[in-house]
């Protein structure tokens, strides 16, 4: 299941990818704010989750503060 693509024929800017155990998923979203939460979902659920911005930096459930209050 992929949520990834594009929007009105420009790139998304917040991609998360969350993998746990052989499954993983992809998803991306213009909103930092809702690509946060959801991966905070995820991450409350067990899975491994990273969150990458339009400029290609990672962050890691610790970090999702930094994206919140950007």
């Amino acid at each position: 299941m992929t949520g990834a693509g594009r929007a009105r024929g420009r790139e998304l800017a917040y991609k998360m990818v969350a993998e746990r155990d052989n499954e993983k998923y992809s998803f991306a979203r213009e909103s930092r704010l809702l690509i946060v939460a959801k991966a905070r979902v995820w991450a409350s659920e067990g899975w491994r989750v990273v969150i990458t911005d339009q400029d290609g930096k990672a962050y890691a459930p610790p970090e999702f503060d930094q994206l919140s209050a950007a």
